[in-house]
């Protein structure tokens, strides 16, 4: 059985690198749509980036594409900023250097400090897409060279766990923030693209559905696709598994709260059918995910962080 505090930032490591991915795409994407419009036209609506992300807009609010990797990748004292999530992934990687791989310490090292020197050099600003792919790739590295050279033991199963709760929620909040307003938006337009390329999921949309960009099928892809990696019914199978091989590994009892819990997320996105989701309320769906994911992060981190130390002693 792994220490809790190692178990701990496992699973932070895994939740801050999966973020800072997450959050570069936006910048990525948002930033295509911009092109060839002018500051603040549609492209430029950065508002729809800081809702996507469940950030709070500064004040001034970014004006120009500078500003924005100025904002949310470089500023340290964002907490929200990818500098600061990989900052905080590689120092709870550091204080378990003896769980995780000597790979995985220098490729994650790196990142950061690829970061900081991006950071100081300040050339950034003419390539801000460099800036987002770096972060990208970084992070698929981080996760191949995981997978290549850590044992698939507990330690990897909280990373596991850590990396589809995150992805999971910020899945189900971005696809929200788009259908608050999909009723306005044409069935081909821009922004649908933008939403499946945040994803990383245009290529698999298409060959399941051609380019018939249609909002009931793109909810339908995101959130109940089985086979896809960044849909939320995938991450919940993830997650499941991931909470019952703790379970496992650890000699706790089967069936315990934090597996229960992501049994039913899973279970209720095994038979979801995307008419009866949109006919009914969508928004309601969306934040209930995110609010299950919730209660199973306080529900895992109870018993697998806080417990007493009781129940870890020998009987």
């Amino acid at each position: 059985m792994l220490l809790s505090r190692v178990a701990d930032s496992l699973y932070w490591m895994s939740r801050y690198l999966e973020r800072a991915q997450h959050t570069a795409r936006l910048i990525d994407v948002r930033l295509d749509l911009g092109l060839d419009r002018a500051p603040g036209g549609q492209g430029w609506n950065f508002d729809w980036l800081f809702d996507g992300l469940g950030a709070d807009i500064p004040d001034p609010a970014p004006a120009t594409a500078a500003s924005l990797i100025d904002t949310l990748i470089f500023d340290p004292s964002n907490p929200c900023s990818v500098l600061a999530c990989v900052t905080v992934a590689r120092e709870n990687a550091r204080q378990v250097r003896e769980e995780i791989s000597s790979d995985m310490w220098e490729q994650l090292n790196a990142l950061f400090l690829r970061l900081k020197e991006a950071r100081a050099e300040g050339t950034w600003s003419a390539r801000p897409h460099y800036i987002c792919r770096l972060v990208i790739e970084g992070v698929h590295l981080i996760e191949g060279v995981t997978d290549a050279t850590m044992a698939h033991g507990e330690g990897w199963q909280h990373l596991q766990f850590g990396c589809f709760l995150e992805r999971a929620g910020v899945t189900a909040a971005l696809v929200d923030r788009h259908f608050k307003d999909g009723a306005l938006l044409p069935p081909n337009h821009v922004e649908w693209v933008g939403l499946l390329r945040s994803c990383s999921a245009l290529e698999a949309y298409c060959r399941q559905y051609t380019a018939d960009l249609r909002p009931d099928r793109i909810a339908e892809f995101l959130l109940l696709n089985a086979e896809f990696p960044r849909s939320v019914r995938f991450a919940a199978g993830r997650i499941e598994t991931a909470l019952r091989t703790i379970a496992l590994l650890t000699g706790r009892p089967p069936g315990g709260r934090p597996e229960r819990l992501g049994g039913r997320l899973h279970a209720s996105l095994d038979y979801g059918q995307v008419d009866e989701i949109m006919n009914e309320d969508l928004h309601a769906y969306l934040a209930g995910i995110g609010r299950h994911c919730a209660q199973i992060h306080a529900a895992a981190y109870q018993t697998f962080v806080l417990y007493p130390i009781e129940t870890a002693l020998p009987a």
